[in-house]
């Protein structure tokens, strides 16, 4: 351990044959105020991250142990609290309540070194004689003697979770070994990854039958498999909750694919499945993307979300990946107007081609700028619809899915069907995909699949679809969509933006919220008034909810804890830049007072934007794309309006309703940077 890093436990940290409560909700956040009380980490925060992580999935490992862990922004040094309990508490393992408590809390972004000894640690904890040696110590001092001497001796095996039995050579040459890869991973990477890892290489160790080589994929970097390794492996081990890292050198290979923790639980019947696909013609062969089939029971996690899940979880990762290609495109050409003039889209074009640095236009080096980031900007636009449909069918079917998703955005741009024609072109070509991919296929013809058959198939399939069948009743809804927008005027106008409003606030990144950002910026690239309008409703809205919080956490700071009070402060520049994301911590805390508040400032400051008839013709940037706002007026006193009424709804709701701080209803928090 370095000299230079916080001891992982100290005594402080330790608590023998103790009472923590009566269910694990209650030992859980006994924990976390013991982290707390080291100065390591803020109680509340570590018990509701920790809490959160505990509602994915019970961490109960059996063996009469739990592992409660998160990584947390609460937290700042990485850290391990033991916990030996006078009576067994229940955390959902299959053989019962656990008396010996391990929390692992790591910093949001924490430490690789500390996150390395963690890892180390949580590999030991499927040996008996560790977990004895515990139950028996006397002291706080004695357990923290126990645990740095096991990491010690850990350290010098890192990297040594191949249970090769024998080096290659020494083997009985009749006695043939079945070479194994596993791969195990979860969404933390801390405790059910090597533990996993160290239960299949143990329940190798204990057999004359396989070489099992592992690669634990945890969050503090790994190192792969050799690809010598994984050529000549005969079957493969997947025991992940994630998509793993590498997946594509597995295609092909007979294997298994099950939830990390059976790995931890189960790991000789991992190894049997293994050897029974190998045995099999029809057994189970590892697939591009795991997403793809979900064949056999409790094969991948993936498998056992519902179709309206995926589809929406594909809907939002296209969505995703198609706002870096709205938001560079649309800042250049935003730019590109602050340069040269809104007139600058029409002769753009002709400048950059008959034009260059050496030979600039007339209006010198401002015009060929403008029209140089107008043309780019407009490429990048260009994107749009085929990247959103691309990334829609890799969600469903992984990378086979890619380029008939492209090619499908493509067509429906064609054909008129704009931003509509790419939603379903990218669920057509992924799901298509996806059932190609589920194919019983020779072992010699399993690796042309993904780059060659499946791609093939189904571009001929999606292009099919649209030029035949679904293009021109496609674009007629796109036309008759654009009308009623273009038409929008008065009442109407200004219900459409309150509506914009609220959905801009209701989730603050997720479904609701892209759906809103969604419609707006695939309407931006017609370039009308009504379509800028829709731009300034859906950015005003969603600028209100970081910044109302930041006002009220800043004239009320009572009423919100020490963390959110220094998220507001950083919640000024998050809402002025228009990332919505900022309110998130806020709302994970105490949702029934602070959505409801955020939605009605943002349904206030949707219907003035379009009140005012606000036009926005950049869709990012906030504040800070003042230059392509019109008026600025109008979308500044919106802005300031929906504001006000979402701090004073808040500071009242919080002010007169009592909050219910025992026990929080908080959901796990990912903020991403959504429109």
């Amino acid at each position: 351990m370095s000299d230079q890093q916080p001891a992982l436990i100290t005594p402080e940290l330790v608590a023998l044959d103790a009472n923590l409560g009566a269910a694990k909700r209650e030992v859980i956040t006994a924990m976390a105020g013991i982290v707390a009380a080291t100065g390591r980490a803020e109680s509340e925060g570590l018990a509701r991250d920790a809490w959160a992580r505990e509602e994915q999935g019970v961490t109960g490992m059996g063996n009469r142990i739990a592992i409660p862990h998160c990584r947390s922004e609460a937290v700042n040094t990485a850290t391990l609290g033991f916990a030996r309990l006078a009576e067994p508490i229940d955390f959902g393992a299959p053989d019962g309540p656990a008396d010996l408590i391990f929390m692992i809390a790591a910093p949001e972004g924490g430490n690789d070194e500390h996150l390395q000894i963690l890892a180390r640690l949580a590999g030991s904890l499927m040996h008996e004689e560790f977990l004895a040696s515990l139950r028996e110590a006397t002291t706080a001092e004695e357990v923290v003697a126990i645990i740095d001497g096991v990491v010690a001796d850990n350290e010098q095996n890192d990297g040594k979770h191949a249970a090769a039995v024998e080096p290659d050579g020494a083997q009985d040459a009749g006695a043939k070994k079945v070479r194994i890869v596993a791969f195990t991973a979860c969404p933390t990477g801390i405790a059910h990854t090597f533990m996993a890892a160290d239960g299949l290489a143990q329940a190798a160790e204990r057999r004359d039958d396989v070489e099992l080589r592992v690669e634990p994929q945890g969050s503090a970097g790994y190192e792969p498999l050799a690809d010598a390794d994984v050529k000549a492996a005969d079957a493969v081990i997947i025991a992940a909750d994630i998509d793993i890292r590498g997946r594509e050198r597995l295609v092909g290979k007979p294997g298994v694919e099950a939830p990390v923790k059976r790995g931890v639980s189960q790991p000789d019947q991992l190894i049997d499945e293994a050897l029974a696909a190998l045995n099999s013609p029809s057994g189970h062969r590892i697939k591009a993307s795991s997403g793809g089939s979900g064949d056999a029971e409790g094969t991948s996690s993936e498998g056992k979300v519902g179709w309206g899940k995926r589809i929406q979880k594909a809907l939002m990762t296209g969505v995703s990946y198609m706002i870096p290609f709205v938001a560079a495109g649309g800042l250049l050409v935003a730019l590109a107007f602050l340069l040269g003039g809104y007139d600058i889209t029409n002769s753009a074009a002709d400048i950059v081609t008959n034009n260059s640095l050496a030979n600039l236009p007339e209006g010198g080096l401002m015009t060929y700028l403008a029209a140089l980031f107008a043309t780019v900007g407009g490429m990048a636009l260009g994107f749009l619809v085929p990247a959103l449909s691309a990334y829609i069918a890799y969600a469903l079917a992984g990378r086979p899915g890619i380029a008939p998703g492209f090619v499908g955005g493509a067509i429906a741009l064609a054909v008129g069907a704009g931003f509509i024609g790419g939603l379903v072109t990218g669920l057509f070509a992924g799901f298509v995909a996806m059932w190609i991919g589920s194919w019983k296929t020779p072992r010699w013809l399993a690796g042309l699949m993904p780059v060659v058959i499946i791609p093939l198939l189904t571009t001929a399939a999606t292009a099919l679809l649209m030029y035949l069948l679904l293009g021109r009743p496609l674009a007629m809804l796109m036309e008759a969509l654009t009308g009623w927008l273009n038409g929008l005027s008065g009442g109407s106008s200004i219900l459409l933006g309150a509506i914009l409003g609220l959905m801009m606030c209701f989730d603050l990144g997720g479904p609701v919220n892209k759906a809103a950002y969604l419609f707006a910026t695939a309407g931006l690239s017609a370039g009308t008034d009504a379509a800028m309008m829709v731009m300034s409703a859906v950015m005003v809205g969603g600028m209100v909810p970081p910044l109302a919080l930041a006002l009220a956490s800043a004239v009320r700071p009572k009423l919100f804890t020490p963390e959110e009070r220094k998220n507001g402060q950083a919640a000024w520049l998050l809402g002025a830049a228009f990332i919505s994301e900022g309110a998130i911590p806020f709302a994970a805390a105490d949702p029934l007072r602070v959505i409801p508040s955020m939605m009605a400032g943002g349904a206030v400051a949707g219907g003035l934007s379009m009140a005012f008839e606000t036009t926005l013709r950049a869709p990012h940037g906030g504040i800070f794309v003042f230059f392509a706002i019109d008026p600025i007026w109008g979308f500044l006193i919106a802005l300031v309006a929906g504001t006000l009424v979402a701090a004073i709804a808040v500071v009242l709701l919080k002010q007169f309703a009592r909050r219910q701080v025992e026990a929080p209803a908080v959901e796990t928090r990912e903020p991403q940077l959504v429109g």
